[in-house]
Parts: structure tokens; C-alpha cells; sequence
């Protein structure tokens, strides 16, 4: 929890008291439904919670935002960053049933009201968001495929419309068809921990 404090100062009471019950629920929830890896819970500030507001760091969306968290596994990136950002809507959607339940425990234990919930493959999700946040679902061509048909085509943002994703390792193949119009931002220039040296936020307007 002190991770996140060192980074984000702002936060009002109820952000800081939001923050603090994830490592309770989580470690609650983790041991009915694996959702987090049994030997990284220990680390959910850190590899979890601190790496899912890198997105926090890299756009600060406006109030009436809406955004889809693809694949959201246990509900990262999309529970911190509904936390984060509490004008704006968050729509978590995995094709996991048991990860989906997670997420929306976690977000009415946090009393999180900007979140909903969706037990469904990508390809079923027919909703219009200003982005599609996602964290090491797939690969962005497969990723892009998918999510074109929901990016809605009014702006709200200072961004143009489109896919923000958590990615790690080498990404130069992965992005090379889409180099001219992807942003690619090393998490290091965000946060100094190890853990962050290889990881990066990719955008790319839809």
C-alpha cells in the first residue's frame, strides 16, 4: 500500500481506505478462486495494483469517460483504475465465470458504483467505450480485431479513441504492423521498481 502512496499523493480518504481493503479481499478471494498466481499475492501492490495504474500515469481520463477492461482477469487493470478514477464508468468483461464473480465482489465490497460486470467472450460485447484497457490478454493484432467494433466514435479525451494496453518483454514484432500510429512508453519512466523494467504501456488510437 505504501507503493501506491509513494506515487499518487492526491488520493481523497476514501481512495486510500479502497486501496488498503484490496490486499484483504483479494488474498480472501484468492484462496477460494485462484486468481492471482498463489506466489504473487504477496506482491499484488506491486505487480498488480501498482502496474494497472501505470495507466493512471499515462492518461488521466475526463469525468463520463467509458472504458472496457478486456480479459480482465481478476479485475486488473480495470478495479484499481475504477478507483482511481471514480467518474468514470468501468465495464470489467472476461470469458472466465469464476474471475468475473471476483471482480464483482471486490467492486461491491469497495462500494465501487462506477463498475459493471460481463460474463462473455470479447467477440459478444456489442457496448461503444472511449477506450478498451487490457492487460496481457493477446496479441494486439488479435486484440485490435476484436475490439475495433466497440470504440465508440465521440471524444471525451485530450486522446484520441482507442486500446490501452499493459504489455512486457519485446514487443517490436508484436507491434511492427502498427508501428506508425502505436505509442509505446517504458512503465520505468513511471515507477523506479524492478519489477517495471521491462513493461510498457501501448497505446494506439482506434
Amino acid at each position: 500500500m505504501e507503493l501506491i502512496k509513494k506515487y499518487f499523493t492526491g488520493l481523497t480518504e476514501q481512495q486510500l481506505s479502497q486501496f488498503t481493503m484490496l490486499d484483504a479481499l483479494y488474498h480472501d478471494w484468492n484462496a477460494k478462486i485462484n486468481v492471482i498466481s498463489r506466489k504473487d499475492i504477496d506482491n499484488l501492490y506491486e505487480h498488480h495494483v501498482l502496474h494497472s495504474l501505470a495507466i493512471a500515469e499515462y492518461i488521466n481520463f475526463r469525468p463520463g469517460t467509458a472504458v472496457m477492461d478486456l480479459g480482465t482477469g481478476g479485475g486488473f487493470p480495470g478495479i484499481p483504475l475504477a478507483i482511481m478514477f471514480p467518474e468514470v464508468k468501468f465495464h470489467l468483461v472476461d470469458s472466465t465465470k469464476k474471475k468475473i464473480l471476483v471482480c464483482t465482489e471486490v467492486a461491491q465490497a469497495l462500494g465501487l458504483k462506477n463498475v459493471t460486470t460481463r460474463w462473455c467472450r470479447a467477440e459478444e460485447e456489442k457496448g461503444k467505450f472511449d477506450f478498451v484497457v487490457s492487460r496481457a490478454v493477446m496479441p494486439l493484432a488479435d486484440l485490435v480485431k476484436i475490439c475495433r467494433k466497440n470504440i465508440s466514435k465521440e471524444m471525451k479525451n485530450a486522446l484520441p479513441n482507442g486500446l490501452i494496453c499493459l504489455k512486457g518483454g519485446e514487443l517490436e514484432h508484436e507491434v511492427y504492423p502498427m508501428k506508425n500510429a502505436a505509442e509505446i512508453v517504458p512503465i520505468s519512466d513511471y515507477f523506479s521498481e524492478e519489477f517495471f523494467e521491462t513493461k510498457k504501456v501501448v497505446y494506439l488510437p482506434l
